[in-house]
């Protein structure tokens, strides 16, 4: 198991340059930007692996009594944007929306049927522990949207999110908040 994890660390440590000399194409459209090493926007229509209706808010929130740099430190912030559109790459998990706050984090993440949505979230956590001394607090919220929250609760939910650095007074306008990964808006 430990093994795996080292493995998995390395790779997601590697992800970062995956991209970085390949043209993302689609067949039927014209090549696509890339940034940072990988593709400005995503294809986000939802993978045929995802199960249908499986749409999960989860948050991860930093260990609140040990005193640690804010996930919105320019440097860690992009390397856990950076992660995710990783793990997003590898099929570990499907982006709805992904938003860092100084103390915790939002997503609204779709998983594989034959993903284990702890498991993920356990490597994902560990490689950041590990590679950025990260102290999480343990375990996560998660909550799944059922699909008659979808639609318009979906949106409200959505927004819930993206006005959360507004609301904590971190910026004027959601749109605003650099540290965002937001394929039905805007990303960062």
């Amino acid at each position: 198991m430990d093994r795996l994890l080292r493995d998995d660390a390395q790779t997601i440590a590697e992800g970062a340059n995956i991209y970085s000399d390949i043209a993302v194409r689609r067949l039927d459209s014209p090549r696509m930007k890339i940034c940072r090493g990988f593709p400005q926007r995503l294809h986000h229509t939802v993978p045929h692996w995802v199960e249908p209706g499986a749409l999960f808010h989860i948050r991860v929130a930093l260990d609140r009594e040990k005193e640690q740099r804010a996930l919105t430190d320019p440097q860690l912030a992009q390397g856990i944007l950076d992660s995710a559109k990783f793990y997003e790459a590898r099929l570990r998990w499907h982006i709805t929306l992904f938003l860092l706050m100084p103390d915790h984090l939002h997503a609204l993440l779709s998983f594989a049927r034959d993903e284990s949505m702890s498991e993920v979230i356990r490597s994902w956590k560990r490689f950041h522990a590990r590679m950025n001394r990260v102290i999480w607090q343990e375990g996560y919220f998660d909550h799944r949207l059922r699909a008659d929250e979808r639609g318009e609760q979906l949106s409200v939910k959505m927004n819930y999110i993206r006005q959360n650095p507004v609301a904590a007074g971190l910026c004027a306008k959601s749109e605003e908040w650099p540290w965002v990964i937001d394929p039905f808006g805007r990303e960062h």
